[in-house]
């Protein structure tokens, strides 16, 4: 049988009388501190191992209180320090046998207007196969032929993705939690073709030139152009929700 970590569930606790919970009643109790939350990434994290609710003899999911407990701890360890769910079902492991597991000290939220890109934890090597782009989004074979419908991923010729892949099947999934769905982002998608196409263009006649060091000029060129284009756009999304919201 699994236990609680320590530390509670927060505002997420179920009843303390033993009652057992459907998971749409989890879900309520989680939102007051993970309003992202969804049932979704509930089933994801019990298909993971980090959660194992009872069955009813129809198949419906029951959670006990140490099973909103476990919940809480994964989603809030994910938020404040982005540990990948390997590294939080070992800590889960280490809690039930009674010992003490620090944590790193929680991740400091950037701004999206300092011109840092926010960190994606994207693996080192230059192409991921499928299974790992799967493994890093935390989504299924489903969602990723979805997205690849819709344009917004590509796998390349021999099936696998560039590294940057995994940075943009992230942010799919969370902005598919919030409620966007992959047709949604489809003008999102364009805009950022276009304005590579733009880049493409301003350093082209640097890239064609003879010399190596002109060309790499042009890619680092390219780079500051796109970071900066990245910051336009963020900016220009926020000036019109202002506008929009007040």
């Amino acid at each position: 049988m699994r236990h609680s970590p320590s530390g509670g569930a927060g505002h997420g606790t179920a009843p303390a009388d033993g009652r057992l919970l459907s998971i749409g009643a989890v879900l309520n109790l989680l939102r007051d501190e993970f309003p992202e939350v969804t049932i979704s990434k509930i089933r994801f994290l019990e298909a993971e191992g980090l959660v194992e609710p009872q069955r009813t003899p129809s198949g419906y999911r029951k959670f006990s209180r140490a099973d909103v407990e476990r919940l809480a701890y994964v989603l809030r360890t994910q938020r404040d320090h982005y540990l990948p769910l390997k590294v939080i079902r070992e800590h889960l492991d280490a809690l039930e046998r009674g010992e003490q597991v620090p944590l790193p000290a929680p991740a400091q939220p950037r701004d999206l207007l300092d011109g840092e890109p926010p960190a994606v934890d994207e693996p080192t090597a230059t192409r991921v196969g499928r299974a790992e782009l799967l493994a890093a989004a935390e989504v299924g074979e489903a969602e990723l032929a979805e997205w690849e419908s819709y344009g917004l991923l590509s796998p390349a010729s021999d099936g696998g993705y560039d590294v940057g892949a995994v940075a943009v099947a992230k942010l799919i999934a969370d902005l598919g939690r919030a409620g966007l769905e992959p047709r949604h982002l489809r003008a999102i998608k364009a805009a950022a073709d276009r304005e590579a196409g733009l880049v493409e263009q301003l350093v082209a006649p640097l890239r064609r030139h003879r010399n190596p060091q002109t060309r790499a000029h042009a890619e680092a060129t390219a780079r500051e152009l796109a970071g900066l284009s990245v910051r336009l756009h963020a900016a220009l999304v926020e000036a019109a929700l202002r506008v929009r919201l007040h």
